[in-house]
This record gives structure tokens, C-alpha cells and sequence, in this order.
């Protein structure tokens, strides 16, 4: 059995890609039994839509996976987030990027990025926002390989 672990999922506005990550991994772990060794919550880097609900279309595509995403609303990371989670977990490089300049030197190790979990031809998880809407899919798959992919990782680093 794991120890409790804490993971902050970060995209830029936190409607999208973060928090369908949160409920992707929050689905993952219930499945796995592991509910109880996880906190688990999602954030962006930028303010826009601070007290919002995730995308309608991000909820619609993860609804029909069985994974309701209502009850979540947009947040913006802060500083002391680095002090709170053992992971942080940016979607592309500058979500990393715009994290790490919040970080203590000390605490730049917990920052990764989602895609580094798996191996796949997508480096980052692409941002659905402005597409059409089969991004949404896409997004969901990917999320998908890559929590399985996190939790192995932690399992294996714990």
C-alpha cells in the first residue's frame, strides 16, 4: 500500500485539460482501490476564470465516460501550493514553466509534465479550447494513459 500522496494537475485556466485530469485521476484511483491514499485537485496558472465550472465540452466528453467533472471550479495556483502537494503536474511546458516560477528552489522537483508518465507521439497534452471539439476526445485518451502511467510512477517512487 501506498502512503497518502497529494497531486495538483495544472493547466492554464483550469476549465479544460487540469481538471479533466483531477477527475480522470480521481476515476483511476477509485477503480484501483487506492481512493484513500490520494488528494487530488487542479488548478491554472492564469486567473481567468477563477470560480468557474470546468468547459461544457469537457464535461459532456468526460460524461460520457462515466466521469462527472459539475462539482469542480477553476482556481489559480499559488505559491504555497509547492508546500501542499507532492506532485505538480503541468500540461505543457509553459503551464511548467509559469508554475516553476512560483516554486522554491527546494521544491522544483515536485513540477512535471503529464506526458512524461507515458510513452506517446504527444510530448504535452494538447489544449482543446479553440478547436472544434474533438480535442476533447483526444485530451481524455491521453489523460487516461498518463494517470495510469503517474501512479505507477508514484507506486514505484513511494
Amino acid at each position: 500500500m501506498i502512503e497518502k500522496v497529494s497531486v495538483l494537475f495544472v493547466c492554464m485556466g483550469n476549465i479544460c485539460r487540469s481538471p479533466s485530469a483531477e477527475a480522470v485521476f480521481r476515476k483511476v484511483v477509485k477503480s484501483q482501490g487506492l481512493k484513500q491514499n490520494f488528494v487530488v485537485d487542479s488548478a491554472g496558472t492564469h486567473a481567468y476564470h477563477i470560480g468557474e465550472p470546468p468547459d461544457p465540452r469537457s464535461q459532456k466528453t468526460a460524461m460520457k465516460r462515466g466521469i462527472d467533472m459539475s462539482l469542480q471550479r477553476a482556481r489559480q495556483i499559488e505559491s504555497k501550493d509547492f508546500q501542499r502537494f507532492d506532485y505538480l503536474i503541468a500540461m505543457d511546458r509553459a503551464n511548467l514553466s509559469g508554475m516553476l516560477r512560483l516554486a522554491d528552489p527546494s521544491n522544483k522537483h515536485k513540477a512535471h509534465l503529464m506526458m512524461s508518465f507515458i510513452d506517446s507521439e504527444y510530448d504535452e497534452v494538447p489544449d482543446p479550447y479553440y478547436g472544434d471539439g474533438d480535442g476533447f476526445e483526444l485530451v481524455l485518451d491521453l489523460l487516461e494513459s498518463a494517470c495510469l502511467g503517474l501512479i505507477k510512477h508514484i507506486q514505484s517512487h513511494v
